[in-house]
């Protein structure tokens, strides 16, 4: 009886400390939000949270590139010209992002 006790309590406390600690990359940054209010970043590194009270989102600071579909327009002199481009963007304040 006493072995299923120490069981339920080893997995209780494995849950809890997945969900207390996270890890965010060095090119990534943690919004914590505590009961849904945002209340800071956190930096790279280990990073422990309060379970089921804070929750954390994570950004992704790399540079993202987009490509845009190409298109057809037709200029003042009725000429036909194709036009393709590509989006690079990137967070560069996190807080503000979030």
């Amino acid at each position: 009886m006493s072995a299923l006790i120490y069981l339920i309590i080893a997995v209780a406390v494995i849950i809890l400390l997945s969900a207390a600690i996270k890890i965010v990359q060095e090119y990534e940054r943690g919004g914590v939000f505590r009961l849904g209010r945002f209340v800071g970043l956190r930096g790279p590194g280990l990073v422990f949270l309060i379970p089921f009270i804070e929750r954390m989102r994570k950004m992704d600071l790399r540079v993202v590139t987009m490509d845009v579909p190409s298109q057809e327009c037709i200029t003042v002199d009725n000429v036909t010209v194709k036009v393709d481009a590509v989006v690079y963007f990137r967070v560069v304040d996190a807080a503000n992002a979030i």
